[in-house]
Parts: structure tokens; sequence; C-alpha cells
């Protein structure tokens, strides 16, 4: 059976972002949060810095597969540079998206947005929702020692 050509960019797009993660390290004078997946060993460390409520810069580290790594990368350059409420929006239309709900806003997500196809394989949606989730914690921890 051929790939069609959306399939085709999307195991490209996931590929390019798993090879050579964007933004993949730590930020030093940060705290970094660590979130691990309990059912394929995934683990995400995240690092965020958030200036005048905009998020100023964000790293992440870790362990896991294909689909959470690239995940992880699609994120950072989708939420960097946004504000925070922003940030938060896009967190919630991810987690809508890979679970077969669709949004109009979706293409804010940039390279993130061809994580849809998830939805079709439940036992990845906690793959590529894990550094999203790391994320929103981050925010929360942020938001509670201010």
């Amino acid at each position: 059976m051929a790939l069609s050509k959306l399939d085709s960019l999307y195991m490209a797009v996931v590929s390019e972002h798993s090879k050579s993660p964007r933004h993949r390290g730590s930020l030093a004078g940060v705290e970094t949060l660590e979130l691990h997946n309990p059912t394929c060993g995934d683990v995400i460390e995240l690092s965020v810095k958030i200036e005048n409520g905009v998020l100023v810069d964000i790293a992440f580290d870790g362990a896991g597969c294909t689909i959470s790594t690239a995940s992880a990368s699609m994120m950072t350059e989708a939420v960097l540079g946004k504000e925070i409420a922003h940030v938060e929006e896009l967190a919630e239309i991810f987690s809508q998206m890979v679970q077969g709900q669709e949004d109009a806003r979706q293409k804010e997500l940039g390279d993130a947005s061809l994580l849809a196809g998830v939805a079709k394989f439940p036992q990845r949606i906690k793959c590529a929702t894990l550094p999203w989730n790391a994320l929103k914690k981050a925010l929360e921890r942020s938001e509670s020692a201010d």
C-alpha cells in the first residue's frame, strides 16, 4: 500500500524533529520539571523561562520514543515567544486534537498539528501529550511561584 502525500509529509516531519530536535538541552538558572510516562518509560525534563508573562526560553531533555521526542521539539517551536495565556490555549488545543477533536486553531500549533493522526492510535496519545503535560505543569508551578 502506497503512502499518501500527507502520510509521507507526516513521517518526514516527525522523523526530522525526532532526529534533530529543536531546543534540546537545559536552561541555566531555571528549575527543571521531570515527567514520566509509566506505560512506556518515556521521560521528559522541561525547563521554561518566563519574563513579563511571555515564555522567552524553553528546553527539553530526557529519553523518549520518536513521537514523544518529535512532539517535544514541535511544542518548543510552537510556544516560544508566546504570552502564557496563549501557550495554555495551545496546550489545550493540542490535547484535544490528539484525542480526535477538530479545532480551526490547530494551525497555530505549527508542525505539531501534524500529530493529529495520533488520535487513531490511542496507545500513542500519552507519548504525544507527555511534553505538553510537562509544559502545563511547568506553567502551573511558575504561576504558584509568583
